[in-house]
This record gives C-alpha cells, structure tokens and sequence, in this order.
C-alpha cells in the first residue's frame, strides 16, 4: 500500500473509529478552525485513490468506508519501518530499543515468555 501524509492517516482514523461516513459527516467531526468542505474532499478521494477506503453512491453522494482496519495499517507500517530502517531485522529492532533504553528487562523477559507460549502451539 502506499504511504499516506499525516493528515491522511488522521483522516483514516475517523473512518475507524466512526465507521461508514459521508464527508459532510467527517467536516462536523473537525476541530475548529475546520478545513474547506473541498480540502476535506480531496484528502478522502485520494485515501480512495491510495486503496485505503472505498465508497458506496447514493445519487450525487458518496459515503466512504475503510477497507482496511487499523491493526492491518499498523501491522503494515511496522513492517516498513523494520524494512526501511532496520534491514527487515527485527533482532535489529529489538537491540535498538534495548540501546535506548526503550525497552526493560523485564519486558524483554516477558517478550521470551511470549516466543515460548507461540511455539508451545
């Protein structure tokens, strides 16, 4: 798929948290100061355009939907990261948040417990 702009993504999330909505629907939900109606248009048929929501006509209107859900975008996303900035190691990934501090040693035992309970199935 491909990447989506910050703004895209904003807007994607309201299509998973609100469900099926028509732009109208998408501008009410809007922080002040609110986009132009056309702004708004744009971002939505490009999402449309990029894969990430489809639509459905009612006469001169559409309503869009995702078509795909958040856990699939992140799944996706992480996959890239680990691919763009890590050369697709997650061994790499895990040995950077170890570095960084990001990442405890007793969550690091607790990721073990999980590899464990995985192969267990």
């Amino acid at each position: 798929m491909k990447k989506l702009t910050q703004k895209e993504e904003e807007i994607l999330k309201y299509f998973w948290q609100q469900g099926p909505m028509f732009v109208r629907d998408l501008l009410d939900l809007q922080e002040e100061p609110k986009p132009h109606y056309n702004t708004l248009s744009t971002i939505v048929r490009t999402l449309e355009e990029k894969g990430y929501i489809g639509f459905k006509q009612y006469g001169n209107t559409y309503q869009y939907y995702a078509l795909i859900s958040e856990d699939e975008y992140s799944k996706s996303s992480l996959n890239n990261v680990v691919d763009k900035y890590f050369a697709n190691s997650y061994t790499r990934v895990v040995s950077t948040l170890i570095e960084e501090e990001k990442l405890s040693l007793d969550e690091l035992q607790d990721l073990i417990r999980q590899i464990k309970s995985q192969e267990k199935k």
